[in-house]
């Protein structure tokens, strides 16, 4: 007999990744910035990028798993029914991520980093080295009568 899945089909898992979504959308981070001349202290509110590590401690928070790595990775074949799911939650982070990104919401380098889209770009240097030849100067050696 196969091992107990804690989200039980594929609609739970989206059912959980939306209620993860909502969830980090109502709790934004809070950037603490002085502002006016006064310098008065305002909490701004910024919205939180989608992440795999935070969908998967949510998950854990709800006491249904602490690794969702069987489901993404189907070890063994025994996920098959999940692929899709998967494949659409990872798509939606990699979204976000990316567009966030693209409209400065978040740190476009990260972005890049995260999601493997860093600009590479190869420069070829070359030099050349001529041998050293001495150079043949007609310069008077300093007998120290001077």
């Amino acid at each position: 007999m196969g091992k107990h899945k804690y989200i039980e089909t594929p609609e739970k898992m989206w059912e959980l990744f939306s209620s993860y979504v909502s969830y980090s959308q109502s709790n934004p981070r809070l950037k603490v910035e002085y502002v006016g001349k006064d310098g008065e202290r305002v909490n701004t509110p910024l919205q939180v990028p989608l992440t795999m590590e935070a969908f998967e401690d949510y998950v854990a928070d709800k006491g249904l798993n602490q690794s969702l790595d069987h489901y993404f990775c189907n070890l063994d074949g025994r996920y098959d029914e999940y692929v899709s799911i998967c494949s659409r939650v990872r798509r939606r982070i990699r979204r976000d991520q990316i567009e966030g990104g693209m409209v400065g919401q978040y740190n476009a380098s990260i972005t890049q980093r995260l999601n493997g889209l860093s600009d590479k770009q190869a420069i070829e240097l070359k030099t050349q080295i001529s041998p050293f030849t001495p150079l043949d100067l007609d310069v008077q050696e300093d007998n120290g009568t001077s």
